[in-house]
């Protein structure tokens, strides 16, 4: 990893100023993100480290998401060091789930709730049907979650039915040479690899347009899910 470093603000006494080391950039739902590793020194505890994310064209008001710390090291070296040793399908699984803390808490304002149960109400069909507690007894949190799970198993699905030989030559592909030692975390990240490919070339609807299709037809994606995981069935 390349890497420049970069001072911050001070903060309160018993932590010293943040430290930024840019690790690079990363791509995530059609957009870019840029990577840094922060560091800072907490009086008389060592060092922490996190990771921290800024969208490249960030929108109106977007600040930067953080992890919270994730390294405890007594020296800032060390925590370089183990972060070096993190690939990119980690970085990204931390980049998502830092951006899903944000959403969890804008979806926490009483504001946002209101606005999309009035969403749901104005865009789903049949919308008038939706119940008091608004989006048909689905909240954003659950919707979010349920959105997630979809997706996973549209490329589970899609590896379904492929040809085993096929798919090995297609993994063999993807991983395009990467040396595997077979370690559990090498393991992890060579999965996270293949099945980031393949749901990132999967024509999958975004958040906003599943939301309507999914109120509108919850039976059929409940018993598709049930198929796929319970029964074995490929509809």
């Amino acid at each position: 990893m390349h890497a420049r470093d970069e001072s911050r603000d001070t903060t309160p006494d018993s932590r010293g100023p943040d430290q930024r080391r840019t690790v690079g950039s990363l791509e995530r739902g059609g957009r870019q993100w840029s990577c840094s590793l922060v560091t800072y020194a907490v009086e008389g505890e060592g060092w922490r480290g996190l990771f921290a994310f800024e969208a490249e064209a960030p929108e109106p008001g977007e600040d930067e998401v953080r992890t919270a710390p994730i390294f405890v090291e007594p020296s800032e070296a060390e925590i370089h060091g183990k972060a070096r040793s993190m690939g990119r399908p980690l970085l990204l699984a931390l980049l998502d789930s830092a951006l899903h803390v944000r959403e969890q808490e804008r979806a926490s304002s009483p504001f946002l709730q209101r606005w999309f149960r009035r969403f749901v109400m104005e865009h789903a069909p049949g919308g008038d049907g939706a119940d008091g507690n608004g989006a048909s007894g689905a909240d954003l949190d659950e919707l979010r979650s349920l959105y997630a799970s979809y997706r996973m198993d549209q490329v589970a699905h899609f590896i379904a039915l492929v040809e085993p030989d096929d798919f090995h030559r297609a993994v063999d592909e993807i991983l395009d040479g990467e040396k595997i030692d077979f370690a559990a975390r090498d393991r992890l990240q060579l999965a996270m690899m293949v099945v980031e490919f393949i749901e990132a070339r999967l024509p999958l609807p975004p958040f906003e347009q599943w939301i309507l299709d999914f109120l509108a037809h919850r039976p059929e994606y409940e018993e598709y899910a049930h198929d796929l995981h319970r029964e074995g069935l490929l509809p």
